[in-house]
């Protein structure tokens, strides 16, 4: 039997069991509250009768961070930011593919120094955009990639067009986001569009749900139904579905900061600079190679080529540094690279990478100093660990740096002789392509003689798009870009079909130069029915088709080694007629009219300048520079 003084502990027990039941419960509902958006709801007033929609949102973002393009396949998930931008003023320009809108807003981004911006639906329209949100990914192209969704509500239960679209571009891009309520927009935009800037520059998605961006009343017709259920559990229903649609569209009107974020731009350290002005002061024969990052903003180009200009180290440039210097400038070396990286006693990587570019660091010289600067440092130290080391390794803004080297340097000079060494090279294989360029050929033209054409044609205002594997291979040789930011070619993920959306970003961005494109007929194929996109936008580019009917690249090196031609194949293709039934200009040149290769260049510049769109089909032969013979 329980005796009293056992019993009184049990029942002291009792009301502490009970107020930590009800303290659970009641922070079990303020919780449950709190998600549901109650509390929100009681300071912040849903507009029901507003026409108002979350399109608009995106607009004026996009208009506060200086967007003028915003390139796109439309489809009902976007409608609503598309209808909004045109009314802001911001040029909506539609592509025949999604991949091409994203290749259009990367150029766009490389040429601006801004972000560029493309949207596309939900589903298979995203699914379209990631090999271009990859190559934008090697890149370091800030693109904002703005893809449609279905339903919040309605995701993961099989609606249209629904996929897992978060997890497939995580891997992609620096920031990804879903907004789940209108009043989001603002400030998860904001926050994208300063991530794809800052830091080491690359994609953002951003998921901008159906229901985010249509009208109230239109969402509310879709989600509510238009009569009131019976039943408890159907009212139950009802309640939740009138909730959720208030906590939607609670406080999307209230007035937000639109315009841009700090960026986050790493430099560096007096220390690390001293450092480097010590090393590259005892030089005998320095060796500078400038990448893409050398490029980026805050420098300008024309202070990054002065001071490249004033350190006076010769230099070789690769990527968005393709022009840097001009045409023929006696500080830019372009041939023979592997050899003058052996034989220079420091070298300095400005943002570029050891990986297949440089033979994952194996061309460096165990002998040579090192001193290598980039934004991201596991690049920075890509291989080095295996097959080079570096003296000094720099984590910081390329351009930045190197104004500050010149500035640790000044007065420094080098002797005359090394780079007249390194300048020889280049003479000796220019003659080699002389050479090559008088070699008779059995049918169609000589590929060599063609491009070097090109290079004497080609104005100084123009901006060269290239896109292709064997034609482009030979034109990187022989085509110089005119000056900064006027090269644009795939980077290092070694993209085919980049053409189309490329000269479309670039044309917009710089109405007052010549875009000229040069494909090889492989690479073209995937660029032809965007002639649609330039003749009903209105923008004149010239494409240069290196046709040797064949994918020349891979069958050079498949034949030999496997015994097979097997899928290298194609056809002479009558490209230009192709593009002129797209409503585009056609030219051809072939063995009939070799002798007029100028005067054809020269009327599809005309074409060009009088607006319209230029497809110049141009039969080539097949050219082999391990042995200098040229083949049919």
């Amino acid at each position: 039997m329980e005796t009293p003084a056992a019993a009184a502990p049990a029942r002291s027990l009792f009301p502490s069991f009970l107020l930590l039941a009800c303290g659970t419960l009641v922070a079990a509902l303020l919780g449950a509250a709190h998600r549901l958006g109650l509390f929100y709801q009681l300071l912040h007033k849903v507009d029901k009768a507003s026409v108002r929609h979350g399109g608009e949102n995106v607009a004026a973002v996009l208009r506060a961070h200086g967007v003028r393009f915003i390139f796109t396949l439309v489809g009902g998930h976007i409608s609503p930011l598309l209808v909004a931008c045109e009314k802001l003023g911001i040029r909506v320009v539609d592509t025949r593919h999604e991949v091409t809108a994203v290749f259009a807003a990367d150029a766009m981004a490389r040429l601006s120094g801004t972000v560029g911006v493309a949207a596309v639906t939900a589903g298979p329209g995203l699914t379209n955009t990631v090999t271009a949100v990859k190559n934008a990914q090697m890149a370091q192209s800030p693109i904002l990639l703005l893809g449609g969704a279905a339903s919040t509500l309605l995701q993961n239960r099989g609606a249209l067009q629904a996929v897992d679209q978060l997890s497939l571009f995580r891997p992609l891009c620096k920031f990804c986001a879903s907004v789940r309520r209108v009043r989001d927009i603002v400030p998860t935009l904001r926050a994208a569009m300063a991530a794809a800037q800052s830091g080491t520059p690359g994609p953002v998605f951003v998921e901008l749900p159906i229901d985010v961006l249509y009208p109230y009343f239109m969402v509310q017709k879709e989600m509510v139904p238009a009569k009131p259920p019976k039943g408890l559990v159907g009212r139950v229903v009802s309640w939740y579905l009138e909730n959720y649609l208030a906590n939607l569209f609670a406080g999307a009107w209230e007035p937000q900061p639109e315009g841009p974020l700090p960026l986050d731009i790493p430099q560096a350290s007096p220390q690390q600079v001293q450092r480097c002005v010590e090393i590259l002061s005892r030089a005998k024969r320095p060796l500078m190679v400038l990448g893409s990052q050398a490029l980026l903003t805050p420098t300008s180009a024309d202070k990054l080529r002065a001071a490249v200009e004033t350190l006076g180290v010769p230099c070789f440039l690769g990527g968005m540094a393709r022009g840097l210097l001009g045409r023929n400038h006696p500080l830019h070396i372009r041939e023979n690279r592997s050899a003058a990286l052996k034989k220079a006693d420091v070298i300095v990587l400005a943002g570029t990478v050891c990986d297949f570019r440089l033979s994952y660091g194996r061309v460096l010289s165990h002998s040579s100093k090192i001193i290598i600067v980039n934004r991201n440092r596991e690049e920075m130290l890509l291989n080095s660990d295996i097959f080079w080391k570096p003296q000094e390794a720099v984590q910081g803004d390329v351009g930045s740096f190197v104004l500050k080297l010149v500035e640790g340097l000044q007065g420094q000079t080098w002797a005359p002789d090394w780079v007249e060494e390194l300048r020889e090279a280049d003479r000796q294989k220019e003659q080699t392509f002389r050479e090559k360029a008088a070699m008779p050929v059995a049918q169609h033209l000589n590929p060599v003689q063609v491009l070097q054409l090109v290079e004497e044609t080609l104005p100084d205002n123009s901006i060269l798009v290239v896109d292709g594997g064997d034609f482009v291979g030979t034109a990187a040789h022989l085509v110089q870009p005119r000056g900064p930011l006027r090269w644009l070619d795939p980077g290092a993920f070694g993209t085919l079909g980049v053409g189309a959306g490329f000269a479309l970003g670039a044309k917009l961005c710089r109405p007052d130069a010549e875009v000229w494109c040069l494909f090889g007929d492989g690479a073209f194929g995937y660029s032809l029915i965007e002639f649609d996109t330039f003749v009903r936008h209105k923008i004149p580019v010239m494409a240069l088709v290196g046709n040797d009917a064949g994918w020349t690249q891979i069958s050079r090196e498949q034949v030999p080694s496997l015994g097979s031609n097997v899928a290298c194949g194609l056809a002479y293709t009558d490209y230009h007629k192709a593009a002129m039934g797209l409503g585009a200009r056609g030219l051809l040149l072939s063995r009939e009219n070799e002798d007029q290769v100028v005067k054809v260049l020269h009327d599809a510049q005309q074409q060009c300048r009088d607006g319209h769109p230029v497809v110049v089909n141009i039969l080539i032969g097949r050219t082999d520079f391990r042995d200098g013979s040229i083949a049919v």
